[in-house]
């Protein structure tokens, strides 16, 4: 019976793999609510929050389109 040959990843590879899944970071809830209601306050700019979070801008609208509605 023969095995299977199983394609052998380099360590650069592994590396890179690494790097990108720790830069992702996943925000909770209550994180998203709290970001965009210090935004909401407007005791600091919308960059400036978004520098300290380590988050885009284009993320914090997004982010604000989804939980705030216009009634």
């Amino acid at each position: 019976m023969r095995q299977k040959t199983v394609p052998q990843t380099s360590a650069s590879e592994k590396t890179i793999k690494d790097i990108r899944r720790a830069t992702r970071k996943h925000y909770s809830a209550e994180d998203k609510i709290r970001i965009v209601l210090e935004g909401l306050r407007g005791e600091d700019s919308i960059a400036a929050i978004c520098r300290r979070e380590g988050i885009a801008e284009s993320l914090y609208y997004s982010w604000s389109k989804g939980t705030v509605t216009l009634t």
